[in-house]
């Protein structure tokens, strides 16, 4: 059975978005920069992360980590990323609302799951093979499948900063075991990786 794992962005105080989240500011204002920046702004520090974030065979992501509208699809948006996303693989999108797969350059393809998490984790699964399925975001969506014991690994990247507002990762999770497998820190980041206790 394929691995799960999730990699999140966090604050020291939980938040993974901030508030105000818009078209222009998807992840909430100032937060992009004071969340994310060892991704972009070191990357050579930070290699080794961001490599296993991205070798995952499926990946699982909610309706507001693929775009910023939350009624009927409009068609034109294709995601955040522009042509070729960063995902080079399958990716299961939550949402209440159909749409026809979408085909996007350097091997993403969207598809978008209507009928819950579970029913998500069985396509990626099927998709990966015996590669490992990565739970992307955001929030709601970390939070649902950790309260439902289908999170193998979870690697939490802390930024050294707090929020204080916005979408916090834990909430509704009920309790949750963690064993702490690894910490690395660099300048802007501390990467911590822990194995979940899997529901009974």
């Amino acid at each position: 059975m394929s691995k799960v794992t999730c990699d999140i962005a966090a604050s020291v105080d939980g938040y993974v978005a901030g508030p105000n989240q818009s078209l222009d500011a998807p992840l909430g204002e100032g937060v992009e920069q004071s969340l994310h920046s060892w991704m972009f702004d070191a990357a050579e520090d930070n290699a080794e992360e961001i490599a296993a974030i991205t070798e995952a065979g499926a990946y699982i992501m909610g309706r507001n980590m693929f775009g910023p509208s939350r009624d009927a699809w409009d068609l034109d948006w294709q995601g955040w990323w522009g042509a070729e996303p960063p995902y080079h693989a399958p990716v299961f999108v939550l949402t209440h609302y159909e749409r026809e797969p979408l085909k996007m350059e350097g091997g993403t393809t969207f598809h978008f799951v209507t009928d819950g998490i579970e029913a998500a984790m069985e396509r990626a699964r099927a998709a990966a093979g015996e590669r490992t399925v990565a739970v992307a975001g955001g929030a709601s969506t970390v939070n649902q499948y950790l309260a439902a014991g289908l999170i193998d690994e979870l690697r939490l990247h802390v930024a050294p900063v707090l929020l204080g507002q916005g979408e916090r990762l834990f909430e509704g999770t009920g309790r949750v075991g963690l064993t702490p497998v690894s910490v690395r820190h660099t300048p802007l980041v501390t990467h911590l990786t822990y194995a979940v206790e899997r529901a009974a």
